[in-house]
């Protein structure tokens, strides 16, 4: 496999990487410090064909594979993990899943907004109660003639409260059966639709996360997603490309946070020379770029499987698992070098490391991917 990037992705990181100088990086600390969900931002990046990456030309949408969708994510992550969680999930889960298991009309009617980012689209699959425990779904839809009823509520929803249209798995069968659940396509303004509380979060607080409340929703039945009963089955494979989102997520974030210690280290003297000339320091530093290239090995590795159609469960859960616990640890070894300037504000280290957390946990927490790589190991 080679994995030298190609003319495309090396576009694409420098359109990132000039467009964040302007309208990304002046603004980072405001957006984290008010936990500001900036809307239009979005519309710019969609602009840019960066809010519907893998989605094919003929709807609107920029029609690359997986190698150039993790390019974008880290790349966007290294500025600010917040907006590169933000684009992932519109990105891989909501509009993911309408590009795999919509009907034409489905994909002919969201596809262009969500691709253009005129909407900007929610997944909720998760519960109050459920967390990894999916198949305990709560959120139940009954069929009432032509339409589906849908009474519940799902929580920890990127764009839960802003999204513009989101789709959605509630029982329709029986608790713990496989094939008791079933996606659907819900607009906003829908009535018995509405977002509700907003979570007030340790990290990636631009990213908007919060509550779906569902009080006797009603959607016609063209808005459910492929059959009735699929949409267990269906989130787990939206979720295999997910988790390659987080791990292209974890990434950037660790480069991002490695790139500042490197830079600080050179700059910083201790005993009249650089910081980085001491041991201590420079083992750090090693370590650091040697977990971060592994960490991205796996993960073009399993982009690049995604890309070519093959199953990447047990590659995804590899790269999510071990891409997140790298960001952590990256990020925590970044605050180390920087000292007590690291524990500041100053300097974007402590956002790295207050960000790099939450990647252990979204899509499937590292114990739940230990679970899932095991499984795979013993089949």
């Amino acid at each position: 496999m080679n994995f030298e990037p190609t003319e495309t992705q090396r576009q694409i990181t420098q359109v990132i990487r000039d467009f964040g100088k302007i309208h990304m990086q002046p603004y980072v600390l405001e957006w984290d410090e008010n936990q500001t969900f900036p809307a239009q931002l979005f519309k710019q990046l969609g602009e840019l064909g960066l809010m519907g990456v893998l989605v094919p030309e003929q709807y609107g949408g920029s029609g690359l594979g997986y190698l150039e969708y993790v390019t974008v994510i880290s790349e966007i992550a290294k500025i600010c993990g917040a907006i590169g969680l933000s684009v992932a999930a519109h990105n891989s889960l909501c509009t993911g899943h309408i590009l795999q298991f919509g009907s034409e009309e489905q994909k002919q009617r969201y596809l262009p907004k969500l691709a253009s980012a005129e909407w900007i689209g929610a997944w909720g699959l998760t519960e109050p109660n459920t967390g990894s425990d999916a198949m305990n779904m709560k959120c139940v839809a009954h069929k009432d003639g032509d339409e589906w009823v849908i009474n519940g509520t799902k929580c920890w929803i990127t764009h839960g409260k802003s999204g513009d249209v989101a789709v959605v798995i509630a029982r329709t069968g029986n608790v713990r059966d496989s094939h008791g659940m079933t996606a659907f396509v819900v607009e906003r303004g829908t009535p018995g639709f509405s977002g509700g509380k907003k979570e007030n979060k340790l990290g990636m607080r631009a990213s908007e996360t919060a509550e779906m409340i569902f009080d006797n929703c009603r959607i016609p039945a063209a808005n459910m997603l492929g059959n009735e009963g699929d949409g267990f089955i269906q989130s787990m494979k939206v979720l295999d490309g997910g988790r390659i989102s987080i791990a292209a997520l974890s990434l950037g974030i660790a480069k991002g946070a490695y790139e500042a210690a490197l830079k600080y280290a050179q700059e910083r003297h201790q005993f009249d020379k650089p910081i980085a000339s001491f041991q201590g320091i420079s083992f750090k530093l090693a370590d650091m770029a040697t977990e971060i290239m592994a960490a991205e090995l796996l993960t073009m590795q399993a982009a690049d499987t995604k890309t070519r159609g093959g199953v990447v469960t047990q590659q995804a859960a590899m790269a999510k698992y071990y891409a997140s616990e790298v960001a952590v640890k990256t990020a925590n070894e970044a605050v180390q070098i920087f000292g007590g300037y690291g524990y500041t504000k100053d300097f974007p280290v402590e956002k790295f490391y207050r960000d790099a957390k939450l990647c252990t946990i979204g899509e499937g927490t590292s114990e739940i991917q230990k679970l899932v790589i095991a499984r795979e190991a013993l089949k």
